[in-house]
């Protein structure tokens, strides 16, 4: 388990990853992953190259030129370096920004470059994939109500107390959607309302973002709906129990 002051990297999820298949490989067990970051996936299964470490001062002057400078200058800076990556990377995504550049100005060699060098796949197993591609606005329908749960389950009261906690403002959990917004709210920047509006709206973006990855990883089977529908439930057992009788 990670403390909110940790760092979360695709690095030490692998790791940890491969400890835990470890395991269930002794205790002869299925492992079943529930994905929503295709990076994180991608250095499970293919391995990732050697990158430099983090660089927080790199980064706060990164950040800070991205304020300075009118919207999408980052996005224009990763283009100059290594314009493969900024292909794949939404001019709205700063942390990816971020880290492309951070990666690309340290090793003086473009992301795309570093990834393609010194992976380790995955070995002793063969990923079966299953994607659910449901309905646009049922997802959308799915993302308010997600947002309005975590609302109502105190998502302000958490962040009130990871800030009284002494949790630094610029920390990672303040990256992610709706903890930035919430600290917002508390700093009397926005209203209650706007934050859940700009929350829903961040969320649905990053939503189409995981599709349009997820469309471009191989040998993915989909399926039309969620996963908590009985037929999508039946037939993803079924490909599953079919893909399994192959090994």
């Amino acid at each position: 388990m990670l403390d909110a002051a940790d760092a979360a990297t695709a690095g030490g999820y692998r790791e940890m990853a491969i400890r835990v298949l470890e395991d269930l490989r002794k205790r002869k067990r299925l492992p079943i992953f529930t994905v929503g970051t295709g990076l994180y996936l991608r250095a499970l299964l293919e391995g990732l190259a050697e990158s430099p470490q983090r660089s927080e001062e790199l980064r706060d002057r990164l950040r800070a030129s991205a304020r300075e400078h009118r919207a999408g200058h980052l996005h224009r800076v990763l283009r100059r370096l290594d314009t493969e990556s900024a292909a794949r990377i939404a001019a709205a995504d700063e942390q990816k920004l971020i880290r492309a550049i951070e990666v690309s100005l340290l090793t003086r060699k473009p992301l795309s470059e570093v990834h393609r060098s010194g992976r380790q796949p995955l070995a002793g197993w063969r990923p079966v994939k299953i994607g659910l591609r449901p309905p646009r606005e049922l997802l959308y329908e799915r993302i308010h109500a997600r947002t309005e749960a975590m609302l109502a389950g105190g998502w302000l009261n958490e962040v009130r107390e990871l800030l009284a906690k002494g949790l630094a403002e610029n920390a990672k959990p303040f990256e992610f959607i709706g903890y930035r917004e919430m600290k917002a709210v508390l700093r009397g920047e926005i209203e209650i309302a706007q934050a859940r509006l700009a929350i829903q709206q961040a969320t649905r973006r990053y939503a189409k973002r995981q599709l349009t990855w997820f469309r471009k990883e191989g040998d993915v089977h989909w399926l039309e709906g969620f996963g908590d529908e009985a037929g999508v439930r039946e037939s993803a057992l079924s490909y599953a129990r079919a893909e399994m009788g192959k090994s």
